[in-house]
């Protein structure tokens, strides 16, 4: 046996003397995103594998993982990517207000923007987001020839495209660059051409995701967010959303959480006292999309070489160095 398996199994032992419950099953939530996933993954194999506990694992919207974590009757007991402040409406609610689900001290920074590959930045100085407002930047970034560049927003649908149109337009450069809106395995498939071949590309982007694993890209500079600079609504709620919204600084930086029942304390306390402590560094979770979404892995195969790789990264959440 291992010495770090060996101590922790001493540490869940102990945690489970001391408290007057059995160490229950704990039911991890997995939202659609990739990211979710290998989280849930990663808290699972851990539960399992380093605290000999017993993990089922349940799909679900946000609404829902938080409700059932609000009962804590075991449904779901964790939702292992809590993005803030987009999902502050139900930690104010559960975290906040009723003290039935706990967040994770640690946490990983989450960014949404625009990037181009590094080649293009270093090349031609594409820094600011306000070099893409120039008629240099018109030629470097017109891939089919008709004088005007062009800049991927994201897919039609997305709430995100439409933050980024409103960018596009406020920061002045659509008078240069046309704003896209093709699927996005359209488009990654026109990012791999164009990168291949160091031609100038431009694109909505956020972190983690693959696409840093993937490609070597620098993300554009925006103004740091001004809420007073900041106006999204969305068409659902006003058919007039293109024309009464205005954004002139980039997006808040997102913190991302994990967030857990507050029963697992009585209910599972090692498990708890694990969940409190776990801290995801985002480019290894990027590197972890990319092996899974580009890569084909098995996400469990891929989880389990991660966590045996950076067995002292887990040692530190399970408080153990």
């Amino acid at each position: 046996m291992k010495p770090h398996t060996t101590l922790t199994v001493a540490l869940a032992a102990g945690l489970l003397s001391s408290g007057a419950m059995a160490q229950e099953k704990v039911t991890v939530g997995e939202p659609s995103w990739p990211g979710a996933k290998i989280m849930a993954n990663v808290i699972g194999q851990i539960i399992e594998g380093r605290l000999g506990g017993e993990v089922g694992y349940a799909p679900g919207a946000n609404a829902v993982i938080f409700a059932a974590m609000d009962g804590g009757r075991g449904d779901i007991d964790v939702h292992p990517d809590v993005w803030l402040p987009n999902q502050a409406s139900f930690t104010d609610e559960y975290v906040t207000q009723k003290g039935t689900v706990s967040l994770s001290s640690g946490s990983y920074e989450g960014r949404a923007g625009f990037c181009t590959p590094t080649y293009m930045a270093e090349k031609h100085n594409i820094r600011s987001i306000y070099d893409l407002a120039t008629p240099d930047a018109q030629e470097l970034f017109d891939s089919n020839g008709d004088g005007m560049g062009e800049i991927w927003v994201g897919a039609s649908g997305w709430a995100s495209t439409n933050v980024h149109k409103v960018k596009v337009r406020d920061y002045g450069i659509e008078t240069f660059l046309e704003p896209g809106t093709e699927d996005e395995t359209v488009f990654y498939s026109r990012l791999k051409d164009a990168v291949a071949e160091e031609k100038g590309v431009v694109f909505y982007c956020y972190k983690p995701h693959y696409v840093h694993a993937l490609y070597d890209m620098t993300m554009i500079e925006e103004p740091p967010h001004n809420p007073d600079e900041y106006t999204i609504i969305q068409p659902s709620d006003d058919a007039d959303w293109y024309a009464k919204s205005k954004i002139t600084s980039g997006d808040v930086v997102k913190t991302v959480t994990v967030a857990y029942s507050s029963s697992l304390n009585e209910r599972n306390p090692a498990a708890a006292s694990f969940l409190a402590k776990i801290d995801m560094d985002s480019d290894a979770l990027s590197q972890l999309t990319y092996d899974v979404v580009v890569q084909g892995g098995d996400i469990s195969e891929v989880v389990a070489a991660w966590i045996d790789e950076n067995s002292d990264v887990v040692d530190g959440w399970l408080g153990l160095n």
